[in-house]
């Protein structure tokens, strides 16, 4: 009885979450460009607009240069950071971690604001530069708890050996640590991407005239004649992000199960 409870729990759960979602493929097919039931009818050419659009198109560019960017970055600081933190026993490590993950618990308009002042101070010119800016202090910590874990799985005798073996540091971190931590480091970029890519707070404050599609789309909800379109390339982006999020999933389970593999041998 008590599974069976958890069960409808659950069940009821997800569709609270999903279902509202799954409206938005609907409606990209309705004939009619008002969101309403009964639906008037199917059609494709919400879809034909939109890659005609090429004011939305620009701003999907600019979200997806940024996320690379993004990315890209964050990753990179991250790597950097969980390597310092897991193998070499330095003081202050806690709260470094602390302040460093402190993004994720500050509201995402009070960072935005925080940052637009303190580029207003300094004269730094908005732009896709400082949304990257932006990006990092919140991306930057998913990438670090991600690293970190890998981190923490890392059998550090290969790198002795590679010492042994005569190689430098250098030498020993592209041939033997990245390759080992290429799926952490897969799963990191993308998490850091689609956080990046679906931001709109930070975006909003710090994207000058060079619109984000988040920051894009909130504009175009003024107009209900360009809402269809954007529930067209909504859904789109929300089948490019669930595929993203599975990939994630699947290559950061793959990098930890040879090493549970190892423990239990």
């Amino acid at each position: 009885m008590r599974n069976r409870g958890l069960l409808v729990y659950a069940a009821a759960y997800l569709a609270f979450l999903y279902l509202p979602v799954l409206f938005l493929p609907l409606f990209s097919f309705n004939a009619s460009q008002y969101i309403a039931f009964p639906l008037t009818g199917f059609t494709t050419q919400w879809y034909t607009a939109l890659f005609a659009d090429t004011a939305m198109l620009q701003a999907l560019s600019n979200s997806l240069k940024v996320g690379v960017v993004t990315a890209i970055l964050s990753t990179l600081l991250g790597l950097l950071a969980a390597k310092a933190v897991t193998q070499y026993r330095l003081k202050g490590t806690g709260t470094a971690l602390g302040f460093i993950g402190l993004p994720l618990f500050i509201p995402d308009v009070v960072l935005g604001i925080a940052l637009l002042l303190l580029l207003a101070a300094i004269g730094f010119p908005l732009s896709l530069a400082t949304v990257v800016l932006g990006h990092l202090c919140l991306c930057t910590p998913f990438a670090l708890a991600v690293l970190i874990a890998r981190f923490e799985g890392f059998d550090r005798s290969l790198e002795e050996a590679s010492a042994d073996l005569g190689e430098n540091g250098w030498m020993t971190f592209w041939r033997v640590t990245f390759p080992l931590m290429l799926p952490g480091i897969t799963a990191s970029l993308l998490l850091t991407f689609i956080t990046s890519f679906d931001e709109f707070l930070i975006a909003y404050f710090l994207s000058g005239t060079d619109a984000t599609l988040p920051v894009f789309f909130w504009s175009q909800l003024r107009f209900p004649a360009r809402l269809p379109v954007v529930l067209a390339l909504g859904a789109l982006i929300l089948l490019a992000s669930v595929v993203l999020v599975v990939l994630a999933e699947v290559v950061r389970n793959r990098g930890v199960a040879p090493d549970k593999k190892t423990i239990g041998a």
